[in-house]
């Protein structure tokens, strides 16, 4: 059985998921959210995508969003690769929250915080 740190780096991981879904239901203009307005512009306004651009970047935020629910899977059950997924799948997020950081600054900020979990449990 899963002790308590793992299910709460777990819950934080697949609650990251969830709000990925969040974004992807913005980007893709299906969803209002206060404080996270509709746009086709990444990098603080500097790139324009279009409606296209935004729709597909949408769409990757739902591929991490069930990157992190399944890697608190795998760390709930104690997957042999756990490890690679929740890294592979943070550093992804990360890029994304990076491109529309003037609204997903909190999901840099958790990025870097999963990454630097796994770097410690990783040298213990």
């Amino acid at each position: 059985m899963a002790s308590l740190p793992t299910y709460l780096g777990a819950l934080v991981l697949a609650v990251h998921g969830i709000v990925h879904f969040l974004g992807t239901a913005v980007y893709l203009g299906v969803a209002e959210v206060a404080d996270f307005p509709y746009k086709t512009t990444l990098l603080g306004g500097a790139v324009d995508v279009g409606d296209a651009g935004m729709r597909v970047f949408g769409i990757l935020w739902a591929v991490a969003a069930v990157g992190f629910i399944v890697s608190a899977g795998a760390l709930v059950t104690d997957w042999g690769q756990w490890r690679l997924s929740v890294v592979a799948v943070a550093i992804f997020s990360l890029i994304l929250t990076g491109l529309d950081y003037t609204v997903a600054y909190a999901g840099v900020v958790v990025n870097l915080g999963v990454l630097a979990a796994v770097a410690m449990l990783y040298r213990m």
